[in-house]
């Protein structure tokens, strides 16, 4: 058989297979972002990450036309459009409304707005504009005021931080905010207002793995469903001294990393199937009403690195377990494996 000579072969393939070149940001994107940039000052106290650095500041058309290579900018590799935007601790300083820009960007899907400074400004209701976000973080921001319903109308969101701000949720309320989000599976609200009970059927969103709800100023009873959430990692109800629910059965498929009951009037006893927890490093039962004895079973916990019973629960002497205060004056308790 007859062989080409190698560089025969290469012209070959490159006459027929040309190098693939990615597509330059769309002009409509660009102007759209540097519109966007123009609303806002770069102010060092705006964000208060230590790494946070003006990521703006280097767009500039005249020096590279291509928005798709801007610092914060990710675009669709076919396409060139702006498909996410991660402006976190970028010292942004300023007021957003519906009118901004940042709406032109039709095709955005992931959205991250984190440590900033917005000014106390309302979320806008043009978020539904952005009907293909599955990602969206406002945390630490200086939001204000009530969280508009059009937060919720992408229907493909997953991921949803609104923590750390000055925000309200009752009108539309928790349920009227996520009843239509079942795909969510990060639901971050940290400090947000809801002044309300956890609607049960979250515990129908079996793609949650990380729910943060302390300090919202929650009542009633907690759904106990939502403990046995399949893929549920992460569960915080810290300081919601309202708050009542007691501890299911744990079942032994639990997917549980973290778990923070701290200064809620959640009561009854630890259920001996905590023992189920495998993967369990952070157990915080502090400052409330749950009682009794804590069962042996916690003793197999062996991932346990953090670990609060401080308050009425009796604590007996488990083999593989060495209790130890963490200061003179404190009431919590952490945890060592010494087995």
């Amino acid at each position: 058989m007859d062989f080409l000579p190698l560089r025969h072969l290469l012209l070959l393939i490159i006459t027929c297979f040309p190098p693939f070149l990615q597509p330059l940001c769309h002009d409509d994107d660009s102007i759209a972002l540097l519109e966007f940039k123009n609303s806002f000052n770069i102010a060092k106290f705006a964000s208060a990450n230590p790494f946070a650095y003006p990521k703006v500041s280097s767009w500039r058309l005249e020096e590279n036309r291509d928005c798709c290579s801007w610092d914060g900018v990710e675009c669709d590799t076919d396409t060139g459009r702006v498909v996410a935007l991660d402006l976190s601790s970028s010292f942004l300083r300023g007021s957003m409304n519906s009118t901004s820009t940042l709406f032109n960007l039709s095709q955005l899907q992931r959205l991250n707005f984190a440590d900033n400074n917005f000014n106390f400004s309302q979320i806008p209701s043009a978020m539904n504009h952005l009907s293909r976000l599955t990602y969206l973080n406002l945390s630490a921001s200086y939001f204000y005021c009530q969280v508009p319903f059009e937060i919720s109308q992408p229907s493909n969101l997953s991921f949803l931080n609104l923590s750390c701000n000055d925000l309200v949720l009752k009108s539309p309320n928790l349920s009227s905010l996520v009843r239509n989000i079942s795909n969510l599976k990060e639901l971050h609200l940290s400090y947000v207002d809801i002044s309300s009970g956890v609607p049960s059927f979250l515990a129908n969103f079996s793609s949650l793995t990380s729910l943060l709800l302390d300090g919202c100023s929650l009542h009633g009873e907690f759904p106990n469903g939502i403990f046995l959430l399949p893929n549920l990692q992460v569960l915080d109800l810290q300081n919601n001294p309202h708050l009542m629910g007691y501890l299911p059965e744990f079942q032994s498929n639990s997917s549980f990393e973290v778990l923070l009951l701290h200064n809620t009037i959640f009561s009854g006893k630890i259920p001996s199937s905590i023992e189920n927890l495998h993967f369990l490093v952070q157990l915080d039962f502090g400052v409330c009403r749950l009682s009794g004895l804590v069962p042996s079973s916690l003793g197999k916990l062996t991932r346990l690195t953090s670990l609060d019973l401080s308050g009425k629960i009796i604590l007996r002497e488990m083999n593989s377990l060495l209790f130890f205060k963490t200061s003179p004056s404190s009431s919590s308790y952490g945890l060592k494996n010494v087995s």
